[in-house]
């Protein structure tokens, strides 16, 4: 068997009795292996590289002698079971879990974490757990070199939340501190750093619910424009809405920009499905209506004031889809300019024909793969006399580009 133990995080640092008895060869980071007895004459290999040290147990495994591997926390959480237990099956392990580090920073700060999102940024692309950050009150984010309170204050640090930044935990050097996001930008960090609590300090404590983790999608989405407070009918109509979620894929870690929000309706139903969204609004009544629509359905929403294409020259994040829903004259120029920041897809709505050649062009010019369609559609409309007609709808032109899969080169920061 291999022996996983997880250790550090609760109160108390390492765990009561001799972890490592009986084994030959023990696993683990160098101040785990400081923090245990250690058997005399048994084997250590400090944890760095992981597959070198995988490559060693294999060898005791094979040979059926005993493992020991020390691993911080809950070793089952964005841990180290997931390696063993791919590599050696989990029939062979005898997992001894700890408390994960955000169990034990929430428990620091006295609030609840079965409604929190917990995004580790260790070795993986911090763009992910910054994006359900700016989406979510309540989110855990497990640190790594490069991705810790620093990089997510400089990335986070007009979103209006609070960070709380637990290190060393578990160990006589234990420290939880609120910052902002700006004050957690300006420090040097370390790496003692174990995990960044990001809260919206109005939405955290949250209601009670009867699933853990990322909030259940909505039960339904294009919906009505009734839903929404518009401006004379300038709003999306669902029809249009429903293939463009379709083709924009929102979903949570995802950054989605509206540009032309007008009402808000396409930025309000992404973050519904859980994406971060940037909403481009041109009027300040406009700006009114997105912030309004959002707070109406409970979703944050960031709203960014000014006319593109020029206003998104000022936006240093990069959208995994965006959406285009107003432009007039400066359409071609503002699809070009999505075309070249989106990794992912740009979705356009065209009411003008004589529009539509130029936003085409455009997605075909940025080296997206371009489709479309014309939405026309006709309503149930009463008639006196208990009678139904049908009451047709504005057409409107869809046009999407999609970039081909794998060719990032293109995209701008």
């Amino acid at each position: 068997m291999i022996t996983v133990v997880g250790m550090g995080a609760a109160s108390g640092a390492a765990p009561a009795g001799d972890v490592a008895a009986g084994a030959e060869l023990v696993v683990g980071g160098r101040r785990h292996l400081d923090a245990v007895r250690l058997p005399e004459g048994v084997r250590t290999v400090v944890l760095g590289a992981l597959a070198p040290a995988l490559d060693t147990v294999a060898e005791y495994v094979a040979r059926g002698r005993p493992v020991t591997v020390l691993a911080s926390g809950d070793p089952g959480f964005f841990g180290i079971v997931r390696a063993l237990a791919e590599r050696f099956g989990p029939e062979r392990l005898d997992v001894r879990a700890g408390v994960s580090s955000a169990a034990a920073a929430f428990a620091r700060v006295g609030l609840p974490w079965d409604d929190a999102v917990v995004a580790s940024a260790h070795g993986r692309d911090l763009r992910t757990a910054v994006n359900v950050c700016r989406a979510h009150p309540k989110v855990a984010v497990l640190t790594g070199p490069g991705a810790g309170p620093a990089e997510l204050g400089a990335a986070l640090r007009d979103d209006g939340r609070v960070f709380v930044v637990a290190s060393a935990l578990g160990s006589a050097e234990e420290r939880v501190e609120r910052v902002t996001p700006a004050e957690a930008a300006a420090r040097d960090w370390g790496t003692a750093v174990s995990v960044v609590l990001c809260l919206d300090g109005a939405r955290a404590p949250g209601p009670v619910r009867a699933l853990a983790g990322v909030r259940p999608g909505p039960a339904g989405w294009a919906l009505a424009e009734d839903a929404f407070t518009h401006r004379d009918s300038m709003i999306t109509k669902f029809e249009v809405r429903a293939l463009a979620l379709a083709r924009l894929g929102p979903r949570p870690g995802d950054l989605v920009w509206d540009v032309g929000a007008g009402s808000g309706s396409v930025a309000v139903e992404c973050a519904r499905l859980g994406a971060a969204v940037t909403a481009v609004e041109r009027t300040p009544d406009g700006v009114g209506r997105v912030r309004a629509n959002a707070a109406a359905h409970g979703v944050d929403v960031r709203v960014v004031h000014g006319a593109a294409p020029a206003v998104l020259a000022g936006l240093d994040e990069v959208p995994d889809a965006v959406f285009v829903g107003g432009g007039g004259r400066e359409l071609p120029s503002i699809v070009a300019e999505c075309a070249r920041r989106a990794r992912r897809s740009v979705v356009v709505a065209v009411a003008a024909l004589d529009r539509v050649p130029a936003a085409r062009e455009a997605l075909l010019g940025a080296g997206l793969d371009c489709d479309g369609v014309l939405l026309q559609s006709s309503r149930l409309a009463p008639l006196p006399g208990d009678v139904t007609r049908l009451a047709a709808t504005n057409p409107v032109f869809l046009l999407w580009g999609v970039r081909p899969h794998g060719r990032t080169e293109g995209v701008a920061p």
